[in-house]
């Protein structure tokens, strides 16, 4: 029996839609995998009761499938389902890199994204690995065609969870499918500045680089509070906000790590007020998918 941890996640960072995404130090899913004659899943944890076990319908069982690497795996999930925190993305890149070393695949982590992605299109319809990629991979991940970049950063973030779901399928439909111009060099000067952020580990520069004038107004509908939440992190003193992944989740950058107890609680209380309950992760941008024998 091998034993994985992979990350949660946050992706599309405002103005990176379906190109950012970074790790995060909590929470996790903790994958065990165990050779077996066919491939079966049984899952435990947060929301386990909405994640299919049917291995052709579970991110890990097309994982196992697409290595042709059979095998009973076990998920204790850390990461909810339609949490916004990259749940599905978790499993798949658990199952990808502890199945790989279980078979001696000898893929590299970089091909492992690319794979653990085929898993994450039975949840999205597309395949999609600007969230394994940083669970894979850890850090910050900017994911193209052409290949995937990968910057070690290290930034103290906030990611406040409501107590509501929002489907990756529901919250991929109310993206606009056209942009003006300004909203293009907007976008463009702001996810520029958002790497620039990441490299040198600068929260001032990732708190501005997170805004986007299409996306995110358009997800935050589906959001109840979200301007409320948002108001409330920055007057707590986050330099940055925006809806991480398809939320509901919402991500703040924080300026030091001792700044993270009065955003969470600036946060969480904002959501109180629209009566909806939240819980909210006081983290780091962190690593990627460790193995523990």
């Amino acid at each position: 029996m091998l034993t994985v941890r992979a990350p949660a996640t946050t992706a599309n960072l405002g103005s990176g839609f379906d190109v950012f995404g970074a790790a995060l130090g909590h929470p996790a899913d903790v994958v065990r995998v165990e050779r077996a004659s066919e491939t079966t899943i049984s899952v435990t944890g947060a929301g386990a009761e909405y994640v299919p076990t049917d291995p052709e319908e579970n991110t890990a069982g097309v994982v196992a499938r697409e290595l042709d690497a059979p095998a009973h795996i076990r998920i204790d999930k850390g990461v909810r389902p339609s949490s916004g925190l990259g749940s599905s993305a978790s499993s798949a890149a658990g199952a990808a890199v502890a199945l790989n070393e279980l078979y001696d695949r000898d893929l590299s982590r970089e091909e492992l994204v690319r794979l653990a992605a085929e898993g994450e299109a039975v949840v999205s319809g597309e395949a999609h690995a600007d969230n394994v990629a940083p669970s894979i991979l850890g850090g910050f991940t900017i994911v193209t065609d052409d290949g995937i970049t990968a910057i070690d950063a290290d930034l103290p973030v906030v990611v406040c969870l409501p107590d509501l779901v929002v489907s990756t399928r529901d919250a991929r439909g109310v993206v606009p499918e056209t942009v003006a111009m300004d909203q293009l060099v907007e976008t463009v000067g702001n996810a520029s500045t958002l790497v620039a952020g990441m490299a040198r580990d600068d929260p001032e520069l990732v708190g501005r680089g997170l805004t986007d004038p299409v996306v995110t107004p358009a997800r935050a509908e589906l959001v109840e509070g979200y301007d409320a939440v948002t108001e409330a992190a920055h007057e707590a003193g986050a330099t940055g906000v925006t809806i991480s992944g398809a939320g509901p989740g919402v991500l703040a950058v924080c300026r030091h790590r001792g700044q993270r107890r009065a955003v969470a609680s600036a946060m969480v209380g904002a959501f109180d007020d629209a009566g909806l309950d939240a819980f909210a992760y006081q983290t780091e941008i962190g690593n990627g998918a460790e193995i523990y024998e």
